[in-house]
């Protein structure tokens, strides 16, 4: 076995190997941890500027190359939200030193020779079901997408046993993503705060709360799933309120 190839199959076995070896950044700790991720579903819970849409468009890109034949959708709730995701797996790519060949690149899609394709999309349902077989749906921003799309998401993996992985910084106590989230399921499930931030100081925090407030600021750096303000009745009181015993009336016409 050659150096070359012996390299190419610790990379294939160690995202952050090939990371730290081509791509000229060195992964936080708790990166390191959903690069070596291994299973089929994993949740992010990350502070802004954390680096979660880096992580995922490594994992997207990791993908791509090492697993021949993957197509990897990159799903967020508007279309320039997803270009921006997929504008850094170009910047990432154009960072390796051996870079695999193109047979297709453009502003929202790539597609190499081994036959993979990297896919930006928007937050639109009739779009995404026009996919089939990914290997990969990262769907970034997750709180922000629509339930409607993420559970007609869902079923394009049932037969391609892809993996799913939603990031996001919490938007309130809704919606798919903190019910998964906070739910008893069998997703990986990662919490990244500011203080678990090296690049996000003190200072900036306390400038934050100063200008933003400590709700904002618990939301967007903190990764906790906030009442809304202007809700009269709390989330646990609401729950709280519901009786699956009682049996539905019957309306007479």
């Amino acid at each position: 076995m050659t150096l070359s190839m012996y390299k190419n199959t610790s990379y294939h076995l160690d995202p952050v190997l090939w990371v730290k070896d081509n791509l000229d950044y060195e992964p936080d700790p708790w990166q390191q941890e959903a690069l070596r991720f291994t299973g089929q579903k994993m949740i992010l819970n990350c502070c802004r500027q954390s680096g979660k849409s880096t992580t995922a468009a490594t994992l997207g890109l990791h993908r791509a190359i090492f697993f021949p034949n993957s197509l990897i959708l990159l799903i967020s709730a508007s279309q320039r939200q997803s270009a921006e995701l997929f504008k850094i797996v170009s910047v990432l790519l154009d960072k390796l030193p051996d870079q695999p060949r193109r047979t297709e690149d453009n502003r929202l899609s790539i597609t190499f020779e081994n036959g993979s394709r990297i896919v930006s999309l928007p937050s639109n349902e009739a779009t995404v079901r026009g996919f089939s077989g990914p290997s990969m749906i990262i769907a970034d921003e997750a709180s922000r997408i629509s339930d409607s799309l993420f559970y007609s998401l869902r079923p394009m993996l049932a037969v391609s046993e892809g993996k799913l992985l939603l990031l996001s910084t919490p938007f309130g106590k809704r919606g798919f993503y903190f019910h998964e989230f906070t739910g008893e399921n069998d997703y990986k499930k990662i919490t990244i705060t500011a203080d678990a931030c090296p690049r996000i100081s003190e200072a900036f925090i306390e400038e934050e709360i100063k200008t933003i407030g400590k709700w904002w600021v618990e939301q967007e750096y903190y990764c906790q799933f906030k009442q809304e303000i202007t809700s009269l009745f709390t989330y646990e009181e609401v729950v709280s309120a519901i009786d699956n015993t009682i049996e539905p009336m019957e309306v007479l016409n």
